[in-house]
């Protein structure tokens, strides 16, 4: 054998879990561990001597062929090489990826490489199955989406015939009832998603029944203010539940690259001015949003939805967390080919040591565990800006406020 025999070596060779192969200059293999043959189908010697395409199909040869003689080559490029996914072919002539790993050497001035090879056949049957199931879970999430939204018209309808309503009202959590079961068929394909949900619906579906077996109290004409009210709760309770379902599709679109970017050039004014006028509506008492006054000066082209998407988040999340009587401020500038836009809150901040986590997916500070949240919308933020070429960033100090900075160029390159 070409390393003129050892026992040691020869032990160590065969002890390797993955197959091992090592090839001269030639593309001749001159030795292949008990793993190697097992793999391809050989009996024990049979690939000696033997030229690497046997073990190669035929419509690879000529790309693997130039690849190896490259790496042999340009041995300072190895270290990117490695852990290359690739196909072999078995003695019987069956086609399997594998992950190989290339390492040369030489030995009295020859040089050799030892290919390490691991069929990676029920990984990739693997990654087809979670596919499937994302493409199920996706179907279920439309689904239950449709579902909810057809439980607002019915539960509106139930203000215009009280006999109707009580009929309606068991209809509609019938519904819930099944919509929550299937929440719970889902543990199998997103244990993380059910968790969330099954925390974040409690009270919302709480409210709901609530006000739908109260509508049942108020039958006199005059009481119309009160029906309203209640009819109100619930159409603002099922938009939440409906919101928290688009942001894990959302999710599951960004986990499957299944986004298609619209670019698109605005005037920033008309984001900013469709953004606060949204978020005025959420503000606490003596609350104010103070934005910049020449936002008509900026051009962009971007994708509109995504910056509105981004804005929103943030300035929503100043309100939420921010007390009674400040100010929520909006500042803008350009940076180079960038915009950098700042939402500045004084509200009760980030602590230090969960400043790490926050872009994290599902994760939410220790001091706002008591406050209606999914943990999932500065993830989505962040992805998507990522996306189309910006970035997002924060400072924040506990009980003094925070400080959320996005930077996206004012042209996209498609």
């Amino acid at each position: 054998m070409f390393y003129q025999s050892s026992n040691i070596f020869d032990t160590l060779f065969e002890a390797i879990p993955e197959g091992a192969i090592i090839i001269d200059k030639k593309h001749t293999i001159v030795a292949a561990n008990f793993s190697a043959e097992k793999m391809f189908g050989y009996k024990k010697g049979e690939l000696n001597f033997k030229d690497l395409t046997v073990l190669i199909p035929k419509k690879y040869q000529e790309k693997y062929e130039k690849h190896f003689t490259f790496f042999l080559n340009n041995q300072k490029l190895r270290r990117k090489r490695n852990g290359l996914t690739l196909f072999g072919i078995t003695k019987t002539k069956k086609i399997f990826p594998t992950q190989i790993s290339l390492n040369p050497f030489s030995i009295n001035k020859k040089t050799y490489a030892i290919a390490l090879i691991a069929d990676i056949s029920a990984r990739k049957e693997t990654e087809k199955k979670i596919e499937q199931l994302h493409s199920q879970l996706e179907k279920k999430i439309q689904l239950r989406t449709f579902e909810l939204k057809n439980t607002i018209k019915q539960l509106k309808e139930l203000n215009f015939n009280y006999k109707k309503e009580i009929v309606k009202r068991v209809e509609a959590e019938n519904k819930i009832k099944v919509a929550l079961k299937k929440e719970i068929e889902l543990n199998e394909l997103k244990t993380k998603f059910l968790s969330l949900v099954s925390h974040e619906f409690k009270t919302p579906l709480s409210g709901i029944l609530t006000s739908t077996f109260l509508l049942k109290k108020y039958q006199s004409g005059d009481q119309q203010d009160k029906r309203d009210k209640h009819i109100k709760t619930i159409n603002d309770k099922v938009v939440y539940l409906n919101n928290i379902l688009n942001d894990f599709l959302s999710i599951e679109r960004l986990d499957s690259n299944k986004l298609n970017y619209k670019y698109t050039t605005f005037n920033l004014s008309k984001i900013i001015n469709e953004v606060v006028y949204n978020s005025n509506m959420l503000l606490k008492s003596g609350q104010r949003i103070t934005i910049p006054k020449d936002t008509d000066s900026y051009i962009l082209h971007q994708d509109e939805k995504i910056l509105e998407l981004a804005l929103s988040n943030l300035i929503h999340n100043a309100i939420k967390y921010s007390p009674e009587n400040t100010d929520i401020n909006l500042e803008l500038y350009t940076k180079n080919k960038n915009i950098v836009f700042k939402v500045i809150d004084k509200g009760i901040g980030i602590p230090e040591k969960d400043q790490k986590f926050v872009f994290n997916r599902y994760f939410r500070a220790e001091n706002v565990l008591n406050t209606q949240g999914t943990g999932i919308g500065l993830n989505i933020v962040k992805s998507h800006l990522e996306n189309i070429g910006g970035s997002i960033s924060f400072t924040s100090k506990e009980n003094k406020g925070s400080v959320f900075t996005i930077e996206l160029p004012l042209k996209s390159e498609q």
